[in-house]
């Protein structure tokens, strides 16, 4: 059993911390070099990478494209956050916080930043009018969309931490962090025992939302801590999970600046809609 940890009176940085991201982790904002974004030719210019935050956002633009709203082209340019490309000063112009996803829309006469997963479904949704609710749906769909920014964190930030990434296992945190992984899971599980979706019967930016991280995990996907959580418990969030797998838009956008995985899984970039139709069927006329 490692020796107590007595925190000192002031904390300082030790360079060393943080385990697999102790490269890119520090207790200052700001860029660390000079480096310019690319921009492309669409009115939607999207720095990012595939994980669960980004996922959220190559989703929802392939499934407003799907819905006819051309004015969603976009160009969707990696961030390689384990290099430290989040600090590059282009980069941070667009997101201050230095994490991905960033977007700048071009479309009008002057470029409108946006920050945050949840802050580019909700600024995305409004733009084009699509998939966000009216009425009483509205306030639920909106409900959940907050609460996987709030839920995410403990799930990923804790749980996955402590699980996957520690450079040591404590028992403490896994066991706080598990029961708080399980706890979300349940609430989730509860709601979609009485709702095909999270907002109702219709499918909106809050199941985008959800679906990359805690649909994922239902799947036996992150963290490799499937049989960890005992997450086959959760049917109706499998349910809900493998019905969202199978739209097409879903199935486009979680390839987007992916580079890990199955070659025909992989797509660094995208500029036009035939990139992700080449990455998916390598070798097919296009």
């Amino acid at each position: 059993m490692s020796e107590p940890y007595t925190p000192p009176k002031v904390w300082t940085w030790d360079r060393a911390n943080g385990g697999r991201f102790a490269s890119i982790n520090r207790p200052i904002a700001g860029p660390t070099h000079d480096k310019d974004l690319p921009v492309g030719r669409h009115p939607l210019q999207l720095y990012s990478l595939a994980t669960p935050n980004g996922v959220k956002v190559t989703v929802m633009l392939e499934e407003l494209l799907a819905l006819g709203h051309t004015g969603a082209e976009y160009d969707a340019w990696l961030i390689r956050i384990q290099e430290g490309d989040q600090f590059g000063s282009g980069f941070v112009e667009v997101n201050p916080n230095s994490k991905i996803p960033a977007l700048m829309d071009r479309s009008g006469p002057q470029p409108v930043r946006v920050f945050e997963s949840g802050a580019i479904l909700l600024y995305l949704a409004e733009k084009f009018g699509a998939l966000l609710p009216t009425g009483a749906q509205r306030a639920e769909c909106l409900s959940w969309l907050f609460w996987q920014m709030g839920s995410a964190p403990y799930l990923g930030g804790g749980f996955g931490h402590f699980y996957a990434y520690a450079p040591e296992k404590f028992e403490y945190a896994i066991n706080r962090f598990a029961m708080e992984a399980k706890r979300q899971m349940d609430v989730l599980d509860r709601r979609l025992a009485e709702s095909r979706y999270l907002a109702g019967d219709d499918y909106s930016i809050a199941d985008i939302a959800v679906w990359p991280w805690y649909g994922a995990l239902a799947k036996g996907q992150l963290y490799e801590a499937g049989e960890f959580l005992s997450v086959h418990e959760y049917t109706h969030v499998i349910r809900w999970a493998d019905e969202i797998a199978q739209r097409p838009a879903v199935q486009r956008g979680r390839i987007v600046n992916r580079t890990w995985g199955a070659a025909d899984a992989q797509l660094a970039e995208r500029h036009e809609a035939a990139d992700i139709d080449r990455a998916r069927h390598p070798g097919s006329a296009t």
